[in-house]
């Protein structure tokens, strides 16, 4: 199915501007246009579970070996968070086999990380990550072994042939979904898992050991096909991202393999590019407000990157929709940067948040971090030692904040200098996911919608005042929003204080 490019340039352009101005209005207003532009996907809050071996050992911690069962505090904070879909797989599906992981635990045998070091027991399979999900209330979805996204080297390991082939895939497919499956059923699950969503291939254009494009193209095809004569109804996810040559994958996989996919993915990990950055090391806490321009630096390359996706997408006349399926921002030290625990990168996560919003014609999956984990600082949800309390970390907070209060349409907003706003409604009302990006000065702001009335709202603020807050096992909950009532009167105005983040609802009627 193809939409006509003209119309989704002008919808996509509308889109990206959605702080545009909307109408007179004074300087200090945020100006609504309550017109729906677009239904927001309940998979635009995702979350990536990855097992990662020595460096962090993720998947295991979060297993209770005493119970036998996902870590209880971990499945009540998870469904806190509430993600609309949970992927399982990232650099790990280039050697992990998936019939390793059914059947009774006491025979699954151990695998070697390969990446990130160690061993995994396979005590996390296909059912219990299916269990999970099922939990939280997320989507399950999986990346599958793409032939080990090309890299040969995982075809003679020393303990064999790691790499999976389109058989294998489509098997899993028959496995999770066929109502019939008779392996399936011996092993305790009498009806479907129905997985819905599944990704061909990860990261598979990075790197000189993998795919060139053309392979890739050609071996997606030849998945897509396998996996969807053992279920049609299921949703392809293929890989667009750049090659090594520079260019984005997107616009020549959907123009070649397009009919067989629902989303073209990329990830979205975003570093420093300034040569004498402070966000490598410590050197961000003598420099705390240079850091925060910095970072928000950076969030302007999350809109650039979606926006040119966008457009190579278009130009083809594709329907296919995003999916942003890994995503963080990425430090030094790697990946346990101790600035992730400080309100000072709240600004940057929630304007990355408020951007997927933004692009939702498109955008229909996204993550901001990996999920959980021990010793990694990019995650959503820190799992202390085995007897501790799971927490979130800040970008978790938002993620959980964004998430709850939430539309089902997107809108257009007229934002004041100093926020960042993404707009949305259900019926009558309102939502407005604020970010006070300045780092010491307090935007103080007007609420109007265009033709309607503010009967009543309220905002749900995390507002520290010392823009250095963390979080950590003695204080998991200092990042807990507070709900406060806005004030009633002829015009609806509220403080929003430096670096907060914000929900805002607006009940409204027709003026």
């Amino acid at each position: 199915m193809k939409i006509a490019r003209r119309k989704f340039l002008e919808q996509a352009g509308f889109t990206a501007a959605a702080q545009t101005v909307l109408g007179a209005a004074d300087a200090s207003a945020i100006v609504v246009d309550p017109q729906p532009l677009f239904d927001i996907s309940p998979l635009l809050y995702m979350q990536f579970m990855e097992p990662l071996g020595a460096s962090d050992s993720s998947v295991e911690a979060s297993w209770d070996y005493d119970r036998d069962d996902w870590r209880e505090d971990f499945v009540a904070i998870a469904r806190d968070l509430n993600p609309g879909s949970i992927r399982f797989g990232g650099l790990f599906s280039r050697y992990y086999r998936w019939q390793e992981g059914v059947g009774p635990v006491a025979k699954r045998p151990w695998m070697r990380n390969y990446v990130w070091g160690g061993k995994e027991t396979n005590r996390v399979g296909t059912h219990e990550f299916v269990d999970f999900c099922r939990r939280v209330g997320a989507e399950p979805f999986y990346c599958v072994n793409f032939l080990s996204d090309g890299e040969k080297r995982y075809r003679s390991m020393p303990e064999g042939n790691r790499s999976g082939d389109a058989q294998e895939a489509a098997e899993w497919v028959s496995y999770a979904n066929d109502p019939d499956h008779r392996e399936r059923r011996s092993n305790g699950a009498p009806e479907p898992l129905n997985i819905k969503l599944w990704q061909i291939g990860n990261e598979t254009s990075y790197g000189n050991a993998t795919f060139t494009k053309d392979e890739a193209i050609v071996h997606t095809i030849e998945f897509a096909r396998a996996m969807k004569a053992r279920d049609r109804s299921i949703e392809l996810i293929g890989w667009g991202d750049r090659g090594r040559g520079g260019d984005l994958w997107a616009e020549d996989l959907l123009k070649r393999a397009g009919e067989y996919l629902d989303y073209v993915a990329i990830h979205m990990g975003i570093g420093p590019t300034r040569q004498d950055t402070v966000l490598r090391g410590l050197r961000y806490e003598r420099e705390p407000e240079r850091a925060w321009q910095e970072l928000m630096e950076l969030s302007n390359n999350v809109d650039k990157r979606v926006g040119e996706l966008e457009q190579k997408i278009a130009v083809g006349g594709s329907d296919a929709r995003i999916a942003i399926t890994e995503g963080h921002l990425g430090l030094t030290p790697s990946h346990t940067n101790p600035i992730l625990y400080e309100w000072l990168t709240a600004p940057y996560h929630a304007r990355s948040f408020n951007i997927y919003q933004r692009h939702g014609a498109r955008v229909r999956i996204a993550t901001a971090a990996d999920f959980q984990g021990n010793r990694w600082t990019n995650m959503a949800v820190m799992l202390p030692t085995p007897r501790g309390r799971s927490f979130l970390m800040p970008v978790g907070s938002i993620a959980r904040l964004f998430k709850k209060y939430n539309g089902s349409q997107g809108v257009a907003v007229k934002a004041p200098s100093g926020l960042d706003i993404a707009g949305s409604r259900s019926g009558g009302r309102i939502y407005l996911h604020i970010v006070n990006v300045e780092y010491r000065r307090t935007v103080e702001a007007s609420f109007r919608v265009d033709g309607m009335a503010v009967t009543r709202g309220r905002v749900f603020e995390i507002a520290p005042e010392d823009l250095r807050t963390y979080v950590n096992e003695n204080q998991p909950d200092v990042f807990a929003p507070r709900e406060t009532a806005l004030p009633s009167g002829p015009e609806v105005k509220w403080r929003f204080a430096s670096g907060a983040v914000a929900a805002v609802e607006l009940d409204v009627r027709e003026a």
